[in-house]
């Protein structure tokens, strides 16, 4: 099968942690590659947002990624993307109507929507995964934006593609408040390499050797992450000391205004010297790090995608992460984490309150996690899930012969 990716505003050869390279880096990366191992060849399409790129850039075998024309070369915000729109998916549909894909697998809803624009002539099936539905963002995060226009575009993308795959089951029911029909909508989880994420491996020294329980959050650093609550959460903790990974590399990472934010948080706190800013870290040393951690915290008002709990369960390493989005999903509470109420600075002290005094109960959340990981959620079995909802569009699509 010959697939056509588009992932207009996150490129799978992003530097992961960068302004826009996140876990829909990742997870586009991750799956195009998946799908290409078991013999069948992707493109991945994306918005060039550098003049230096390369039209066409190899993934590996059978995968490659396409810069197109959509605005000026460099990165751009969400509103800044929209009026820029149009020309993406006038490029996307000349070059689909040279390439001639099978199907078109869209990622996140702006490029939902340049998909459907560039198929019209083509017409093949539209698979559609929205990593984070508008409507549920804007009530987890409370932003102040107004998010009515999206939310009628998310719901129209759901009506018209032929599937939407939801990342986690709360999507699935908030796919069918918004009127989506609920056999048009499966439900296929973000994956984690569990090759490169294991428990066995060597681990990074980040932490000072006398740190009593040694905590780590990565990611993007932005406010919705909730790295201030973790911050206030471990003033009760006097042992504990918070590595946090993510944003610009070296010491750029002090001059970004959330950390410089942060940082005035935990000197008011009275924990600015249990609290390490490492900024941008490599992807393959990602794993060492993790390996290092007593405890993974993730605290974020909401996660559509959310990889890194997976990659410490696989690492074999707990988690307190807050009970939203696919987290609510994959990590098991009381048994392979625990699940916090979002905004409850209070339960999250609580939890690691227990795990800082309970090493026995950490190896045995870092066991069961690496079994759920390993049984649940490589990317294998995601690329496996993904091509029956792709046979299933693609057969519904074939016209039956005549007389049967």
């Amino acid at each position: 099968m010959k697939i056509a990716m588009v992932s207009e505003h996150a490129s799978p050869l992003a530097r992961v942690g960068g302004p826009d390279a996140g876990g829909r880096s990742v997870y586009v990366n991750e799956l195009a590659r998946a799908i290409a191992r078991k013999g069948h060849h992707v493109t991945v399409y994306t918005r060039r947002d550098d003049p230096a790129l390369e039209d066409r850039v190899r993934m590996g075998r059978s995968v490659a990624v396409e810069h197109l024309p959509g605005g000026p070369p460099r990165t751009l915000s969400d509103n800044e993307l929209l009026p820029h729109l149009g020309e993406f998916s006038g490029s996307l549909a000349t070059r689909l109507g040279k390439e001639g894909p099978d199907l078109i697998h869209a990622h996140a809803w702006m490029s939902g929507v340049a998909a459907l624009g560039a198929n019209r002539e083509l017409n093949v099936p539209v698979v559609q995964t929205f990593h984070g539905l508008g409507a549920v963002e804007h009530r987890m995060s409370g932003s102040a934006a107004d998010p009515a226009p999206r939310i009628r575009m998310e719901a129209a993308l759901g009506r018209s593609v032929d599937a939407v795959l939801a990342t986690c089951s709360d999507e699935i029911f908030e796919l069918a408040r918004m009127g989506v029909p609920r056999e048009r909508a499966d439900l296929v989880p973000c994956g984690v390499d569990v090759d490169l994420f294991a428990p066995e491996g060597t681990a990074s020294a980040a932490w000072p050797v006398d740190a009593g329980l040694r905590l780590l959050t990565l990611g993007r650093l932005m406010p919705s992450k909730g790295i201030d609550r973790l911050i206030s959460a471990i003033r009760g903790l006097p042992a504990a000391h918070l590595v946090v990974a993510g944003g610009p590399a070296g010491d750029e990472v002090l001059l970004d205004p959330e950390v410089r934010r942060l940082q005035l948080l935990a000197k008011e706190y009275g924990v600015s010297e249990r609290v390490q800013f490492i900024g941008h870290v490599q992807r393959k040393e990602v794993p060492r790090l993790i390996r290092a951690a007593d405890v993974v915290v993730c605290p974020a008002t909401y996660e559509g995608c959310g990889l890194v709990p997976l990659e410490a369960m696989a690492c074999g390493v707990p988690v307190v992460a807050t009970a939203v989005g696919s987290v609510a999903d994959s990590v098991v509470d009381g048994t392979t984490g625990e699940l916090i109420p979002p905004d409850d600075t209070e339960a999250l002290a609580a939890a690691l309150r227990r795990l800082a005094t309970d090493p026995t109960r950490r190896t045995a959340y870092g066991i069961a996690g690496v079994d759920r990981v390993r049984s649940r959620y490589s990317w294998e079995r995601v690329a496996e899930e993904t091509l029956a909802a792709y046979d299933t569009v693609v057969g519904d699509r074939r016209p039956v012969a005549a007389g049967r």
